[in-house]
């Protein structure tokens, strides 16, 4: 029997059916019963004493994937596990990381008091929006980087004059970090808002005339900032456009706006599934990427070799 045992929550079972085939493991037997009013619980269907427990979970919304990460966290601690592990692809509320207004909650602080309060030993993560949040944590955080696999895509594509973008200032390390790992130009957007999803205007602060263009980010909600960037560089002079983004929250109007835009394609990890079809978006799985995180972490093993920046 391995010593460790891996889980999927409800949301995540697609992408953990993949990390258990790349590890050679079943996925972990567990039951979520819902009940009348939307309360639900969790239960075990295998021991899981004095072993180490990987729960898989991304807390995209709605808040019960979070709910049922922390059941499952909580149903572990009191199987005795011998350890928890929150594997958690897309890490919800990580946008909340700082007071940027008087009298604001810091979401992804308090998400993160309430998973080491239900009893997590370790952390494995992807891309947090601000590498900062790790701190949030008193428990050893795993974070890992899209770069891993996203960069041997963007090698695969084979681009003349190609320039790596950003489209706003906040994303810069990321864009950087590719820009001097590609060896080519980096261009930054400058944007400003007046409210959350609305991009009052936009200007490009440096040249992509004639060039292909791959925009960084690390998340894409509305899409709304992504493809005014996009749609700029092509005005700009722009031979193509490209986007790379780790996380595919794409909400609301995205699907039709990006359809719509000015990219050529824009690709995503499959940290979050997404059902909505549209021909530019495209997923690179991360199943293997965290399979390998969990083989190290029970060997004992350094996961620095994975990372490429």
């Amino acid at each position: 029997m391995n010593n460790f045992i891996v889980f999927s929550g409800t949301a995540t079972r697609y992408l953990t059916e993949k990390i258990c085939l790349s590890l050679g493991v079943p996925m972990g037997n567990c039951t979520v019963t819902h009940f009348a009013d939307g309360e639900f619980s969790v239960c075990y269907n295998e021991t899981v004493r004095g072993r180490d427990v990987f729960v898989v979970q991304s807390t995209f919304p709605n808040s019960d994937n979070l709910m049922e990460l922390l059941l499952m966290i909580d149903a572990a601690k009191r199987a005795s596990a011998r350890t928890i592990n929150a594997v958690i692809p897309y890490f919800g509320w990580a946008r909340q990381d700082r007071k940027d207004q008087p009298r604001v909650a810091i979401g992804a602080k308090l998400v993160a008091d309430m998973l080491s309060v239900a009893g997590i030993s370790r952390v494995i993560t992807m891309d947090l929006h601000a590498d900062q949040e790790q701190g949030f944590f008193n428990v050893p955080v795993d974070h890992l980087y899209a770069s891993s696999v996203m960069l041997p895509y963007i090698e695969s594509l084979q681009l003349e004059n190609l320039v790596i973008a950003t489209p706003d200032v906040g994303g810069s390390k990321r864009a950087s970090a590719y820009s001097k790992y590609l060896q080519c130009p980096l261009v930054l957007c400058n944007k400003i808002r007046h409210r959350p999803n609305e991009v009052a205007s936009m200007q490009i602060i440096g040249d992509v005339t004639d060039a292909n263009v791959i925009l960084i980010d690390d998340m894409v909600d509305t899409a709304g900032t992504i493809t005014k960037a996009a749609d700029l560089m092509i005005e700009n002079g722009a031979r193509s456009v490209r986007a790379i983004a780790s996380h595919c929250v794409m909400s609301g109007p995205a699907s039709e706006r990006v359809q719509a835009s000015a990219l050529e394609e824009i690709v995503f990890t499959d940290s979050i599934p997404y059902s909505n079809r549209c021909a530019k978006v495209k997923q690179i799985s991360i199943a293997d990427l965290i399979a390998e995180t969990i083989r190290s972490v029970e060997e004992n093993r350094s996961i620095s070799g994975q990372y490429l920046l």
